[in-house]
């Protein structure tokens, strides 16, 4: 059994997703939502890991960067990000943390056409998620320039990676001329959310990419091609991690 947990879960996808992939390779096992407030995180998790027929554990908002102090391993991908997205049972019993959102953003991309490599990239948001796009990002050959209405958070990050990516990694406090704009907040998930940023200010060459998954178009994509802008979906970004869950879990490779 696995489950993902956040606050709220009602928008969550991935149990419907990774059921059906689950079923389609003849795989075992279910993934259930788990509500868990901030403040019993830990009481849950640490619930959910001494269940014996809990194998693994996904992680969305906002505990992406508490989970890592429930792991006792974490991968480097998920401390250079400074969050985890994907916890697992390990054979000797240790829970593992790994992150998975960020090269499942750019093989998500890459699908749709849009090859980051060389580009400029305009990242609003600087929170779980939005972290380990940056680093998929930035080690995807992007330049990268970051916003985030909270200074200081923009701030850490760009100066956790600026080591790892120099010269390739800014900050900015409005609207950024780029090639891809990408709302890596979770602004849009309700129907009162202001837009994270105004299409209207970006050049119409601007590819506009939201990270919110449901409603599927966002009031921002929505705007966007009322503008004449290319959008690129959500869905995108969990749709190709599905089986970057299943390697992680150890349930990938061939099946009869």
């Amino acid at each position: 059994m696995f489950a993902v947990i956040g606050d709220p879960v009602e928008q969550v996808q991935a149990p419907s997703m990774m059921n059906a992939l689950f079923a389609r390779h003849g795989i075992d096992a279910v993934l259930v939502p788990a509500h868990a407030t901030p403040a019993r995180l830990a009481t849950v998790v640490r619930g959910l890991q001494s269940t014996g027929n809990v194998d693994g554990l996904l992680v969305t908002v906002p505990h992406k960067r508490a989970a890592l102090d429930l792991a006792d391993v974490v991968a480097p991908a998920a401390a250079l990000s400074n969050g985890a997205n994907a916890m697992r049972r390990a054979p000797d019993g240790r829970w593992e943390a790994g992150n998975f959102d960020g090269e499942g953003f750019v093989r998500g991309l890459r699908a749709a056409g849009h090859e980051p490599a060389g580009r400029h990239v305009w990242l609003v948001g600087a929170g779980g998620a939005g972290s380990a796009i940056a680093v998929s990002l930035l080690s995807a050959g992007a330049e990268l320039t970051i916003t985030d209405l909270d200074g200081h958070r923009a701030h850490t990050l760009t100066e956790r990676l600026s080591p790892h990516f120099r010269g390739r990694l800014h900050r900015a406090a409005g609207p950024v001329a780029a090639d891809l704009a990408v709302n890596a907040t979770p602004l849009g998930m309700r129907p009162e959310d202001p837009l994270p940023f105004d299409p209207a200010l970006l050049p119409r060459s601007t590819v506009v990419v939201d990270i919110v998954m449901k409603p599927r178009r966002t009031a921002l994509l929505r705007t966007a091609e009322r503008h004449g802008l290319l959008v690129h979906y959500g869905a995108a970004m969990l749709a190709h991690q599905l089986e970057l869950y299943l390697d992680f879990f150890g349930l990938g490779g061939p099946r009869a």
